[in-house]
């Protein structure tokens, strides 16, 4: 923690230093005025100390949307006074190789630049965030069986619910555009709170309402174990877990965990099969991938398992699985022609993948963890058509 604020510290003051000499001082003779433009620094700094070291051990669980909100504005006031000073340097630089050469076209277009992330900070977490996407996706397979072609499911992933208190309407928003897709099957791929499983309460008669022909099922995600969470006791820890177990089921959800389901459709019949977390370390690896297949070989199996690490790590090439849903990756909750952050850590991290006829879906998921902010990477519901190959 002192490690990042110091770097915060100076990620803050660095370019407002420069600014200040370089700018301020020159085109401001009054210096109380000069100093007012150091107020929103000394501000943000002074709320940053007093939430991070001032609301105890567990403060991201606590105070989420009021340590959210501090990040954003931490953001929309430094990335784009960091934007301005890189382009007023190069301004300076190529002033100083060629004296001719002026400076203004530089700062305006660092005006400009910084202008834009602002406004692209404010608009990704004012309307991004909740801004729900319905993407379209088709998935066909010579072994799907005939009864289920056109088959309709929805994927949900990464509600991280804790991130969405004191904004319950658009939960409400969420539910009612699930619900318009007249989905056969509603499949929630894990994450559904960030630390702890009371981050639920309030919410339960709303993700109560999610309707489909053949239910809700859903998976755990790393996050629903509760192990980002300060507990007093391995106790408190079951006891999370149950909770959330038991919330889901009062809900309507079923939860799988390292164990299938059989879907009927006219006198056809596929498997569901759902397992707990299994990622990389140093996220959680609880999946009996094995277990919760035994049975269902011959058949056509859909997989839940919330990592998409999952898939290539075990999933290829230790079954016959046609089609693996996931989530975890938010693409970085961010995504810029076509490209995430996400790409440095996830071989698959968005969309469709498929090797020969087999496939994984990606779901960059519904909410977020810590910053209230999407751009690009719009919350997203997807509808995954079956269709049986040579129809």
């Amino acid at each position: 923690m002192h490690r990042i604020t110091l770097l915060l510290i100076l990620f803050l003051l660095l370019p407002d230093l420069y600014i200040y000499r370089m700018h301020v001082v020159r085109s401001c003779r009054k210096r109380a005025w000069r100093y007012l433009y150091l107020l929103p620094t000394l501000l943000l700094m002074i709320g940053y100390v007093a939430l991070m070291y001032g609301s105890g051990a567990n403060a991201l669980a606590h105070h989420a949307r009021y340590i959210g909100w501090l990040a954003i504005a931490l953001l929309a006031c430094t990335l784009p006074k960091v934007l301005f000073t890189l382009c007023s340097l190069v301004g300076w630089g190529v002033h100083a190789l060629c004296p001719h050469c002026p400076r203004r076209p530089f700062i305006g277009a660092g005006l400009g630049i910084a202008t834009l992330c602002f406004v692209c900070l404010l608009y990704g977490s004012l309307i991004g965030v909740s801004r729900f996407e319905v993407k379209e996706v088709e998935y066909r397979s010579p072994s799907l069986p005939p009864a289920f072609d056109g088959y309709r499911i929805v994927q949900l992933s990464d509600i991280h619910i804790g991130s969405w208190q004191g904004n319950e309407n658009a939960i409400r928003r969420l539910v009612e555009r699930v619900n318009a897709q007249g989905a056969d099957l509603i499949l929630f791929t894990g994450d559904l709170v960030n630390q702890r499983s009371h981050e639920l309460d309030g919410f339960q008669p709303i993700l109560s309402q999610l309707q489909a022909t053949d239910g809700v099922y859903s998976v755990l995600g790393n996050h629903d174990y509760g192990s980002y969470y300060r507990w007093d006791s391995e106790q408190e820890v079951e006891e999370n877990l149950t909770y959330l177990k038991e919330q889901q089921r009062q809900m309507g959800w079923q939860l799988l965990n390292n164990e299938h389901v059989w879907l009927h459709q006219a006198g056809d019949s596929i498997a569901l099969i759902g397992v707990e977390n299994d990622g990389e370390p140093p996220f959680p690896q609880y999946a009996r991938l094995s277990e919760a297949m035994q049975g269902t070989e011959g058949h056509f199996q859909l997989l839940m398992s919330h990592n998409p690490t999952h898939w290539r790590r075990e999933v290829l090439p230790q079954s016959d699985i046609e089609l693996m849903l996931a989530g975890h990756t938010h693409a970085m909750q961010a995504i810029l022609w076509g490209h995430s952050l996400a790409e440095l850590l996830y071989p698959e991290w968005h969309g469709l993948y498929q090797e020969g006829e087999r496939a994984l879906y990606v779901n960059i998921g519904i909410g977020y963890i810590g910053l209230p902010f999407r751009w690009g990477a719009w919350p997203e519901i997807t509808v995954i058509t079956l269709r049986r190959a040579g129809m």
